[in-house]
């Protein structure tokens, strides 16, 4: 497995979000921030918590130019299923189904059991990994903690 840290160009991918498009990582370069937020499974109680969480949110990310990239090994109908069940969801939730686990794996977070563990990666609009945390899969994510980071990234450019 690789090991993402700060200071490295963040691995590009392309996935499939829950509309069917693709979304391209480098596609915001010079444009936006990106929270990228690997999650074990839709549907599940932790990962329902922590979507809805971004989702009301929202308006505090685009504050500081950041958009979310939500990725799980789900495949895409499940994803837009969840996304549905959510009330609707504004920004991305990706399927890294096929080849499963790709994007997982290139960024060092695919559990033994063939999920990713629940992990944030900042990626600031050069491209370049700016701040990353790892949490154990029954834990939250502190939103303040995130916010914090990407108006700290958001002051610097």
């Amino acid at each position: 497995m690789a090991n993402v840290t700060v200071g490295m160009v963040a691995p590009d991918f392309e996935l499939e979000n829950q509309h069917r498009a693709l979304v391209k990582l480098s596609s915001f370069r010079g444009s936006k921030n990106v929270v990228i937020v690997f999650h074990p499974l839709a549907f599940t109680p932790v990962c329902t918590v922590q979507m809805k969480g971004y989702q009301e949110a929202i308006a505090d990310f685009t504050g500081v130019d950041a958009h979310i990239l939500s990725i799980s090994c789900d495949p895409g109908p499940s994803k837009k299923a969840w996304a549905d069940s959510l009330g609707g969801i504004s920004y991305d939730l990706l399927t890294d189904f096929e080849p499963k686990g790709a994007v997982s794996q290139a960024y060092g977070v695919m559990h033994p059991a063939g999920f990713p563990e629940r992990a944030l990666f900042v990626v600031d609009k050069n491209g370049v990994v700016a701040w990353t945390a790892k949490y154990d899969i029954p834990e939250q994510p502190p939103m303040a903690a995130l916010l914090d980071q990407l108006q700290q990234i958001a002051r610097s450019q």
